[in-house]
């Protein structure tokens, strides 16, 4: 498995960044669940103040476009993906090579042009491993969630309310999939992650039993 937690940062100038507010608490539980359930996991993590779960390999990186790449070093030799990280949706499109100085202007405005799509660039690659997304929304989950789901064209993806989810050690997913909608209730992340990772094996071993019958 490869999974992504954590914030991307987004220089503005050497000294600030645009960010947001996830710790990566919920994809380090999904890494280390999946490695619980036997998995060999590679984590790319933006930064964060977690320690590495034991028995999985971490790729540190900074920036969204760091993340892609490394994510495409690595995408080859996974069967699943999952995108738990926060990526940054947007980034400087001149960041200062210098500090900017408050004050040498009179406002200012940042140019800004649009991240990679990390999730959707490995959902589209020809040999595409099974992929699972992260959708945090601060209104209409369902709506919302089964719109991401179907633009990103993935199997399976799990939902949670932000304003309850970030930076918090428990949470409350609901996972999204041809099925329909599976809540899995509340509670700590590992808890979660590792009902994620139970329904995935169930997903992929049905996967497995279609193709033997066909």
């Amino acid at each position: 498995m490869l999974v992504t937690a954590g914030p991307t940062e987004e220089p503005i100038d050497p000294v600030r960044v645009i960010t947001n507010a996830s710790s990566g608490k919920m994809g380090y539980a999904v890494a280390r669940a999946a490695c619980e359930a036997g998995a060999r996991v590679t984590l790319v993590s933006g930064p964060v103040a977690l320690p590495t779960p034991a028995g999985v390999e971490r790729i540190d990186v900074r920036t969204a476009d760091e993340m892609l790449e490394a994510v495409k070093r690595s995408v080859a030799d996974c069967d699943v993906f999952i995108a738990v990280a926060a990526v940054a949706d947007y980034k400087v499109k001149n960041r200062a090579a210098q500090k900017i100085k408050k004050g040498a202007a009179t406002g200012m405005s940042l140019d800004l042009t649009e991240n990679p799509d990390i999730l959707a660039h490995v959902a589209g690659l020809k040999d595409a491993p099974f992929c699972v997304g992260f959708a945090a929304e601060s209104e209409r989950l369902a709506e919302n969630a089964r719109a991401k789901r179907e633009k990103k064209r993935i199997p399976l993806l799990a939902a949670n309310l932000a304003q309850q989810a970030l930076g918090a050690d428990d949470n409350d997913i609901t996972l999204f999939d041809d099925r329909g909608e599976h809540p899995l209730g509340r509670g700590s992340k590992l808890q979660l992650a590792r009902k994620l990772v139970t329904h995935i094996a169930g997903m992929l071993a049905g996967e497995k039993r279609a193709r033997a019958k066909a």
